[in-house]
């Protein structure tokens, strides 16, 4: 039988792991496991200095889950080393609602942190977000949206890879959907540059002391090819084949 374990970093009870739960449970049988709480920005962290706690729930349509009182890369490790009698053949990280592009927030994800921690542990995994409006409160935990093309596309892309597996030197795959795509065709693209500029937010406490909301505005300037580009310029589904190994050129370290 074949064995997916879907994650994300949005907490157990978004809507989008559910959704993500039902594009996928015709190829084989699903378990989620994900964090108790909103963990979007958390990147790759694993508690070490904590003990975590997990519990057994169901989800708004009485579909069994397992929270856990950590990060995505915490309700990994402890889905497959301690939930799951073995690996998993395909791990899930999403639906994430929200994009998650380009090289400069590649390791803040949350939801690639998990489908990173995963393809760590060689197990081939998925990233999958979809593209929310201007004005949708993204990190509200009951907010609904369309999935219905994400499911369709996430659902081709995992038969895929559980039928073909990853080929050599790809890790794990990022697939983006926009809000409301032009096209269904998926683009295969390369990361952009940024999918946020920082922007620092100061204020003030009631004694004049500031404090500071680390925020960001959507980047411009994306170059073809990309996946910013291909998101928010096309229009149209992206999926970016990522590697954990990071190494650049030692030639040119050599020479330098």
């Amino acid at each position: 039988m074949t064995n997916i374990l879907i994650s994300n970093d949005d907490g157990v009870y978004a809507s989008g792991i559910l959704a993500a739960k039902h594009a996928v449970e015709d190829l084989g049988d699903v378990t989620i496991v994900a964090p108790s709480n909103q963990q979007s920005g958390i990147g790759r962290a694993l508690t070490l200095f904590e003990p975590l706690r997990i519990n057994s729930l169901n989800l708004s349509d009485g579909t069994p889950a397992y929270s856990v009182s950590g990060t995505p890369t915490d309700a990994i490790t402890l889905g497959i080393f301690e939930l799951l009698d073995e690996k998993p053949d395909l791990v899930i990280s999403g639906i994430n609602v929200g994009h998650n592009t380009g090289k400069g927030e590649l390791t803040t994800s949350g939801t690639i942190g998990a489908a990173m921690e995963a393809a760590a542990l060689g197990v081939p995994s998925i990233a999958v977000s979809q593209e929310v409006l201007s004005g949708t409160m993204k990190f509200e935990r009951n907010v609904e949206l369309d999935y219905s093309i994400t499911e369709k596309l996430l659902y081709e892309v995992s038969e895929k890879v559980l039928k073909k597996g990853l080929p050599k030197g790809i890790d794990l795959l990022n697939l983006n959907v926009p809000s409301k795509p032009s096209s269904e065709e998926i683009l295969l693209t390369r990361l952009g540059e940024r999918m946020y500029v920082p922007e620092i937010d100061v204020r003030s406490d009631p004694r004049g002391k500031p404090y500071y909301w680390i925020d960001g505005l959507p980047y411009q300037g994306e170059e073809e090819g990309t996946d910013g580009y291909t998101l928010k310029v096309l229009n149209v589904p992206t999926l970016t084949p990522l590697k954990i190994d990071c190494t650049a050129d030692l030639k040119s370290l050599e020479d330098w």
